[in-house]
């Protein structure tokens, strides 16, 4: 009688982890495409067609118009609170249709990234580290009679690959033939300390408000011994051409500092950034942000 009660609880248990096992992944889009056309839901008609089961959301849809830059900052800014296993499709592609890959890249978090390797994926592959790279073998992870189509494989490849991944109808390894284990970077200026200064990128706006935001993270910046109140001298350049150069005080909130002038502060991210209190940094000086703006920080003399 106890055996039989134990094959029978072995049994349960085994239903319920195979279960666990079966549930689909969380599929996450990102693209440059908008949303006033049907696109996005092209996409997700796509994936839903691959598995009624899917769990779809967003990033964003609202990256700027073929800027690979943003669209890498945004897959880095979003995917650490995903858990292991949300397969990300991103769509930013100038370049459709030409000689550049599709890709999915594994990374050391385990979390995947459907896109072409243009650059998209420079941020996520330093930050969470790259585990594998497949390319997509369109012959068999392509949307069926999609081929005569040269200019959405976000729908026809990208979103299809993406759906049959997550809800496992493929396993990562029939994506594609695996590649060497490196994606298409970006060059931008890392944080760095240097004599007293620190150097940084710009990589994207807090747009909403115009506020700066850097790539300086809290521990990089703590190394210059900086105190509330103190004043820092900043310079920013677009193409190593200095467009704003200034003191500014360094502050942990935007009200201790009078309405209108400049600020220095840790944001939400903990990385060092720019403002205007109830005002807007980037629109009074210019100041936008990418791969090719940096900044370089030091206390004042």
């Amino acid at each position: 009688m106890m055996m039989r009660y134990t094959f029978f609880f072995l049994v349960v248990l085994l239903g319920i982890n195979c279960s666990m096992m079966a549930q689909p992944r969380a599929l996450v889009f990102q693209s440059d495409f908008g949303l006033k056309d049907g696109a996005v839901s092209e996409m997700k008609g796509v994936a839903f067609g691959v598995s009624p089961d899917l769990k779809m959301f967003d990033v964003t849809h609202e990256i700027p118009a073929y800027n690979i830059w943003e669209a890498s900052y945004r897959l880095f800014q979003a995917a650490p609170y995903w858990p292991a296993g949300t397969v990300f499709v991103s769509i930013v592609d100038p370049g459709v249709g030409s000689a550049r890959k599709s890709v999915v890249l594994k990374t050391k978090s385990g979390h995947y990234f459907v896109s072409p390797d243009n650059g998209t994926l420079t941020l996520v592959a330093e930050r969470l580290g790259i585990d594998e790279v497949r390319e997509i073998d369109e012959a068999v992870n392509r949307l069926k009679n999609s081929e005569k189509s040269y200019t959405f494989h976000g729908r026809d490849v990208y979103a299809y690959t993406g759906a049959r991944l997550a809800s496992g109808v493929i396993s990562f390894e029939q994506v594609g033939p695996r590649l060497s284990p490196q994606v298409v970077q970006i060059d931008y200026q890392k944080p760095v300390i240097e004599n007293g200064v620190i150097k940084g990128n710009i990589p994207v706006l807090d747009i909403q408000y115009g506020n700066i935001w850097t790539n300086i993270d809290q521990a990089t910046f703590q190394k210059l011994g900086a105190r509330l109140n103190d004043k820092l001298h900043i310079t920013i350049y677009k193409n190593k051409q200095a467009v704003f150069e200034g003191d500014v005080p360094y502050a942990n909130t935007f009200s201790a500092v009078p309405v209108g002038q400049n600020m220095a502060y840790l944001n939400s991210l903990l990385n060092f950034s720019l403002a205007i209190n109830q005002g807007s940094f980037s629109e009074k000086y210019k100041v936008y942000s990418g791969a090719e703006w940096s900044i370089a920080v030091m206390k004042s003399r």
